[in-house]
């Protein structure tokens, strides 16, 4: 009789398995209980969803090493839940399942503010960035950004060790390599964060999901430089999805660098000269307001068995165009716990991909 594992090496098992997210490990928690119990019912999940193959957990020797390697490193695992996690993240509905956390998580208490822009920044705008950062600290915020050559890294060197990087590798994975040792120091006498296991390299597919953290950890987020089309304004982008603040640094007319920040503010984005603007956006009228707790129940109902009539009717609603869960429940006239149990399903079959604004789509 195999012995049972501890539930957190259940958890990151459940998470680092194929075709499971931070949307379906939540919904899997709730819907059963544990994560013992929803690895255990992953084989029948795939077969309502129609899926061809089983998502395979890992096996519970490699994730213990993951475990051992995370605190070889001086760094600590936190999962969603857990009461370190922290508040302004864990209200998003892709929240990470787990973090690779290594500083000081007293900064999470702090008054969080992303501060992001161009990797080519101009030398006037990384001034700039350097001392709104220093300033912002100086009143007691915690600057939050991605690491990245330019801005990023002026923002992170003025905010001194009131600052938060979140990088889209491993947390042992130095990237850019010229930043290496303000990672370092980050991580020392800062907090570094990172989604990804140890020893992943960076891919493009992983600076979204770096940039949803960057924005869900903080009240605001201020761009300072940012072409079209730049990751700095997903990063903006998502900060307005999640209700969060958006701000942006005016610049010339001329400079394409510039656009992006100036387009945010003609579409609403709060113009931003100094650090008093900042935090005007950012602290509440009543200090006495708080940040909704976690462990509070804001989501839907844990899932529900469907019957197959309702699996078919609401997997014929889906196709190649991602469409909001919510359109979903109006036309199947099916539960929303219901419809959340199918798209379960046919993610667990490899059949159904996520799309950041609640959306989904066939695949």
């Amino acid at each position: 009789m195999t012995a049972p594992v501890d539930d957190t090496t259940a958890r990151l098992r459940l998470i680092r398995t194929p075709s499971i997210g931070p949307v379906s490990y939540r919904q899997l928690l709730a819907r059963f209980g544990s994560a013992e119990a929803a690895l255990a019912a992953l084989p029948d999940l795939a077969r309502r969803g129609g899926g061809g193959r089983v998502p395979e957990p890992p096996a519970v020797a490699l994730v213990e090493r993951e475990r051992r390697q995370v605190e070889a490193l001086g760094a600590r695992l936190l999962f969603l839940g857990d009461p370190d996690y922290p508040m302004l993240l864990a209200q998003l509905d892709n929240a990470p399942a787990v973090l690779t956390v290594r500083g000081d998580l007293a900064l999470l208490r702090r008054t969080p503010v992303a501060l992001v822009g161009a990797r080519n920044a101009s030398a006037a705008a990384c001034r700039f960035a350097r001392t709104l950062a220093h300033d912002l600290a100086a009143e007691g915020a915690s600057i939050v950004s991605g690491l990245a050559r330019g801005i990023d890294t002026a923002a992170h060197d003025g905010a001194g060790t009131a600052t938060i990087a979140v990088i889209a590798g491993g947390i042992d994975v130095a990237y850019p390599p010229e930043n290496a040792a303000l990672q370092e120091r980050i991580a020392a006498h800062a907090l570094l964060i990172a989604e990804m296991p140890p020893g992943t390299e960076p891919r493009a597919r992983h600076f979204p999901h770096r940039n949803r953290i960057i924005a869900g950890l903080s009240l605001g987020t201020v761009v300072i430089e940012a072409a079209p089309k730049s990751g700095s304004l997903i990063t903006a982008r998502l900060a307005g999805e999640q209700g969060r603040e958006v701000m942006a640094v005016p610049g010339h007319p001329s400079d394409p660098r510039a656009q992006g920040c100036n387009a945010l503010i003609r579409d609403g984005a709060t113009l931003i000269q100094t650090a008093a603007d900042v935090l005007e956006q950012c602290r509440p009228i009543d200090a006495r307001a708080a940040v909704r707790s976690p462990a509070s129940d804001w989501g839907t109902p844990p899932p529900e068995d469907a019957s197959d009539a309702e699996r078919a009717r609401i997997a014929g609603l889906l196709g190649p165009v991602p469409v909001a869960v919510d359109e979903l429940v109006r036309q199947s006239d099916c539960a929303p716990a219901v419809v959340q149990m199918v798209l379960l399903e046919l993610e667990l079959a490899g059949r159904l991909e996520r799309h950041a604004g609640g959306r989904v789509s066939q695949c």
